[in-house]
């Protein structure tokens, strides 16, 4: 729970969350295919959360996602659409945004954020590990320390 020199303690993430700039080189790929490449992405950070990092629309390749029908709702951002491969290869989604998110998140109307452990992510060249959750899509980056929002027994947070 706490950070040493040069890491973030996600215990120290604001409720209701922040959007900050990331200007680290992110990518995201699944395989050989580069669904995305961005140094302009932004961060968003909740207590007790890896961080996530939305892409703009720009620096995703639309043509590799298509849109499937599941949608969640988050207290703080809105309804949230999802996006899978379109090669098929994936039968989970690998991606959601925020087409209307609510005006405190309207930076990331449209961005992409990636579920790490459904494709490879790296921030400036360092592998993500994903959030211990189906449900959460955080990014475990070095910098980034716990316990964490989805690890076993954290289900009464």
């Amino acid at each position: 729970m706490w950070a040493m020199a040069g890491q973030e303690s996600a215990w120290d993430y604001p409720r209701p969350p922040r959007i900050e700039p990331a200007p680290r080189p992110v990518e995201v790929r699944t395989g050989n295919a580069l669904l995305a490449r961005s140094t302009r992405s932004l961060r968003v950070c909740e207590t007790a959360s890896p961080p996530t990092f939305y892409l703009p629309p720009e620096d995703v390749h639309p043509e590799l996602l298509v849109p499937v029908e599941h949608r969640t709702f988050c207290e703080w951002k809105g309804h949230a659409s999802y996006w899978t491969l379109a090669d098929g290869s994936s039968p989970q989604p690998v991606a959601w945004s925020y087409l209307a998110p609510f005006r405190a998140f309207e930076a990331i109307r449209g961005w992409l954020c990636f579920y790490p452990g459904r494709g490879d992510c790296s921030v400036g060249g360092a592998a993500v590990q994903p959030q211990h959750s189906e449900f959460y899509g955080g990014w475990i980056t070095p910098e980034v320390v716990g316990p964490f929002k989805g690890e076993p027994g954290t289900g009464h947070w």
